[in-house]
């Protein structure tokens, strides 16, 4: 332990941030990183516990406490308060595959079961990790270290999210050929045109994929398995399968009116402005606007709070974020202890810039919609809404109506598009995921395989590098009969 008394001497410092009304007015990255010296004294504040939770990836209570990679985490933290940020990098990559993903977009399941947030505040893990390989991105410490030996074995990964490209990455570093296929028009997935780019900077993936593709992974871009190109040809061109198309079939709205124009899912409002942005920093008119509308959101997840902040960026007139449960308390309950993960609400960054912009939480919970109105022309005019009780039943006599001509759904999704796993003829769980056996990852038809959102359904990114990498050790087992990934 380099500092026994690091975490009395030091305060928890994060990352800075640009105030909301400053970042709105651009959709890059607004979290400058401390600088060095800072960053090692954020890692002096670990206690480097005799049983580190924040590693352990436990399920307590129905919930994972710790990170579900076992990131390394009171050694690298110790590392980067000795100034060993290279031997840091080593720790960090033995587990995780991109840091600079999950260091970014990853609710840090770590810091809630961190100890000294028991009584104090928790160490700065998440920016940690990010500090450290963003470091090493700008010390060229990265290089393709492309595997020296080729076992001859094929595998096509189908799907470039981040379970599909931590599988990619463990196979080809294990010598196979490995063939990422992307119906998109670029690789990454869920990183590329899921995440805004406020979030996830879009050259951050690009600059992996471009490591990868360096490394020996192959991209095959716009080809889309199922309709493009057979499961046949797949099966028969490679000596493995991997699917990893996430869970991409998002949960509808099914109200009166809602057939009709201006209303869009989350993820086609999401993805078409980080596709503008990218192809013509949003000149080319290739989205969905939200300026001068008013706009509704159905969903409280994190996906309609990314909703909440791209439509700010957009210049829409108002935003109403709709949420079904109750707000949660804003600290912790007697039935929600340490280390569980904390139940408590949460106001991210879009909450804080709708709070700046309009003076007011876009939030209302308990609400639900019941109709959506429109005029004689058929243009969207506003939605009927109903309060809820507990039981999510409706609360007569509390109807309202909003002002609304943008709607987006952005109510979770519930499992992998049906043509995919139709093509392949593999069994679905009740949830329509592929189906495998508790704990593997081989689907009921040979040689094929699955990870990710499409295995265990909607989830975090963490949880889909974490998939990946297990199911790259079971491909590898299959193919060589023995496995020496981690």
């Amino acid at each position: 332990m380099g500092k026994p008394t690091g975490f009395l001497e030091y305060q928890r410092q994060g990352n800075p941030s640009q105030g909301p009304r400053e970042r709105i007015q651009h959709f890059d990255e607004f979290h400058p990183r401390l600088g060095r010296e800072e960053r090692r004294r954020q890692g002096a504040r670990c206690m480097e516990c005799g049983v580190p939770f924040c590693q352990s990836g436990a399920v307590l209570n129905g919930m994972v406490s710790g990170c579900p990679l076992h990131n390394l985490i009171p050694e690298w933290n110790d590392l980067i308060y000795t100034g060993s940020f290279a031997q840091a990098l080593q720790r960090l990559l033995k587990t995780n595959s991109f840091p600079e993903f999950t260091g970014r977009v990853c609710p840090a399941l770590c810091e809630a079961a961190c100890t000294c947030g028991l009584h104090g505040d928790p160490v700065t893990i998440k920016e940690n990790e990010l500090g450290i390989i963003e470091d090493a991105w700008e010390k060229g410490l990265l290089q393709p270290h492309p595997p020296e030996v080729r076992t001859g074995k094929r595998v096509a990964v189908v799907g470039s999210g981040p379970s599909g490209l931590a599988c990619a990455a463990q196979l080809n570093s294990r010598g196979h050929s490995v063939t990422v296929f992307e119906r998109a028009d670029r690789p990454g997935g869920l990183l590329m045109y899921g995440i805004p780019n406020m979030k996830l900077e879009k050259s951050i993936v690009q600059r992996r994929t471009e490591l990868m593709a360096a490394e020996g992974v192959a991209f095959r871009l716009g080809v889309d398995v199922g309709r493009d190109l057979s499961a046949k040809e797949l099966l028969e061109g490679y000596d493995a399968v991997v699917l990893c198309c996430g869970a991409a079939q998002p949960r509808d709205l099914s109200v009166p009116g809602r057939d009709g124009k201006d209303i869009y899912f989350a993820v086609d409002f999401l993805r078409a402005t980080t596709k503008s942005l990218l192809d013509s920093g949003l000149k080319d008119g290739q989205y969905v606007s939200a300026k001068g509308k008013h706009v509704v959101i159905v969903g409280g997840g994190d996906t309609g709070n990314d909703c909440v902040g791209t439509a700010i960026r957009h210049g829409c007139k108002s935003v109403v974020q709709l949420e079904m449960m109750p707000k949660a308390p804003d600290g912790r309950g007697e039935n929600n202890p340490w280390p569980e993960w904390p139940r408590v609400c949460k106001t991210d960054y879009g909450q804080e810039e709708a709070i700046a912009v309009f003076g007011q939480d876009p939030r209302l919970y308990q609400t639900t919609v019941t109709e959506v109105l429109r005029n004689e022309a058929g243009d969207l005019t506003g939605v009927k809404t109903v309060k809820l009780d507990v039981n999510l039943k409706p609360v007569e006599g509390t109807e309202e109506v909003l002002p609304c001509e943008l709607l987006l759904i952005a109510a979770g999704f519930l499992g992998p598009q049906e043509y995919v796993p139709a093509a392949f003829g593999v069994e679905r769980t009740p949830r329509t995921c592929v189906q495998t056996q508790p704990g593997w990852y081989a689907s009921s038809v040979p040689k094929v395989f699955t990870a990710g959102d499409m295995h265990r359904g909607q989830s975090l990114v963490v949880w889909a590098i974490q998939e990946g990498r297990a199911a790259a050790r079971e491909v590898d087992e299959f193919l060589m009969g023995y496995t020496n990934l981690e």
